[in-house]
Formats: structure tokens, sequence, C-alpha cells
């Protein structure tokens, strides 16, 4: 039975958690972490069927790829809460020799970490192939994955985009977090998206939209794009969030895609969120 209480306690403790971790470095990237929470979360702790006895080769597993790296706080916090590693290690973020780089690299050997995904565009050619190879291989789990709103910019993704309706790659969920920020300012104003789901919809996709800052609508939608998979199509989400969600004077500014908190601003943060799993 779905415990949406649980959901949310668990996406304000990664919440405190993506703070504190930016906080500790003064490196790192929030805003896009804490709207992408709720999403992280219901992946881990509802939607995926995967293995905490982590291999690369992601046999008889649903596989996640986060092509836009950058939020690695919320992917690094979920997957620890999640009990794919230890949650003391989130205090080793940014730092030398730690598995917890700035952008997730797979020969760091963190469990949960299939891909790097420091450069911006490639996450959904990467799961394409991942798709493809879980056909080949009989293999019916699915394959999700994340990516931001300013990323689509990248020509890579719409190539890849078009191989995936050609090839009816059906066991792909592809969720955009359109939050409209990226690093120089709105996406509408830096190099507009215009139409995105008339787009995914022109290119041959099935087409869903979500609140993704509503945990409960964001389990509805991704069950439903579950029961769309192995028609023919691939599916993408077009997932409205907040950049900084959870933090009042975070909220919705793209000023908050790569800055860290200060001491009193850290306060005033941790202070809106409850404490609910422990801190690291």
């Amino acid at each position: 039975m779905l415990d949406i209480n649980l959901l949310q306690r668990a996406a304000t403790q990664i919440r405190r958690d993506i703070l504190r971790m930016v906080h500790a470095v003064n490196s790192g990237h929030p805003g896009g972490s804490l709207g992408c929470t709720d999403f992280l979360v219901a992946l881990y702790f509802e939607i995926m069927d995967y293995k905490k006895d982590f291999k690369m080769d992601g046999i008889n597993e649903d596989l996640f790829f986060l092509s836009n790296g950058h939020i690695s706080p919320v992917f690094y916090s979920t997957l620890a809460r999640a009990g794919m590693f230890d949650v003391k290690e989130l205090a080793t973020f940014r730092k030398l020799n730690s598995r917890l780089q700035g952008h997730p690299a797979t020969h760091e050997h963190l469990p949960g970490i299939r891909i790097a995904s420091g450069s911006l565009g490639q996450g959904l050619s990467v799961a394409c192939g991942a798709a493809k190879a879980k056909k080949l291989n009989k293999d019916n789990h699915l394959i999700y994955t994340l990516n931001g709103d300013g990323e689509l910019q990248e020509g890579q993704n719409w190539e890849a985009i078009m191989f995936a309706a050609h090839n009816k790659v059906d066991n792909l969920i592809a969720t955009i977090d359109y939050n409209n920020a990226q690093i120089d300012g709105t996406v509408d104003k830096v190099l507009s998206l215009m139409d995105i789901q008339a787009k995914f919809k022109a290119f041959g996709w099935e087409t869903l939209t979500m609140n993704g800052n509503n945990i409960k609508e964001v389990v509805e939608t991704l069950h439903l794009a579950k029961t769309m998979t192995g028609k023919g199509k691939p599916i993408a989400i077009i997932m409205t969030t907040l950049m900084g969600y959870g933090v009042d004077f975070m909220q919705g500014s793209y000023k908050w895609h790569g800055s860290a908190p200060n001491d009193d601003q850290l306060a005033n943060a941790l202070n809106q969120l409850e404490e609910t799993m422990g801190d690291y």
C-alpha cells in the first residue's frame, strides 16, 4: 500500500541533506536538486524494481539514468536514504578522494551510478541504448531517465528522441524537469523550448504531464506511464517543478542553480524542513 507520509518524510530529509552537503563545501547545485527531490523519492522508494546489491550489468532490474548530473546532491542522498550506501558518506560530498564527486562518475564505483553525467545532453542517448539492450536480452524491465529543460537545448537529445520513436523503444520513460530555470536565467529567455509536449508528440512519443512537487501526483503519473509501455512508443513526462522547492527564499529563482547557502541562509532553510530520518 502506498504510504504518502513515508515518501514525504523521506523527501523532507533528503532536502535537508542537499542543503547541508552543498553548504559544507560552499559548492554544488541546490536549486534543481530541491526541485527534483519528490521525483527521485517516488522512483527509488515506490516505483522502480531495482536491486540493492548493485551490479553494473543491470540485468533483471529497472535502471535509472540521471542526465542532468549537476543535481548530484539529490541523487546521492536518495541512493543513500534508499539503502544503496551508508548515509554517513554524504558528509564527503565534493571532497578530495570522495566517491561523491560534483558530477557522478563511474570510476568511483558508487552504487547506483551507471554513467558519468557531467556533460549535458548525453543521458537520453545512453538510456536508449540500455532500453534496446533490455529488448535484445528479453528483459522486460524498464529504463527511466531524467533530463533538465535547459539541457534539451543540446542537439544530441533530439537525435535520441528521433531514434527512440523510430526504433519503437517502448520500454523507456523519460522525464523532463520543466522548471524554466538554468544557470543564465529562465529557459524562455535563454533559448525557449516553446511547446515541449507538442514537440515530443510530433516526434512520435506518448506524453504525460505532472506536478513534480506533488509526490502523490508523481507516483500516480509514473504508475500510469508504466501501463503505457510495451505499446510501440517511448513515453515522455513533462514534469513542472519549482527550482529550490521547499525553501521559501530559493523557490522559483534561477540564482540558486549553482549557489550554496551561507550560514544564516542554511539555518533559515533547515528551520523550514523538519528532520525526519536523522541527519547524517
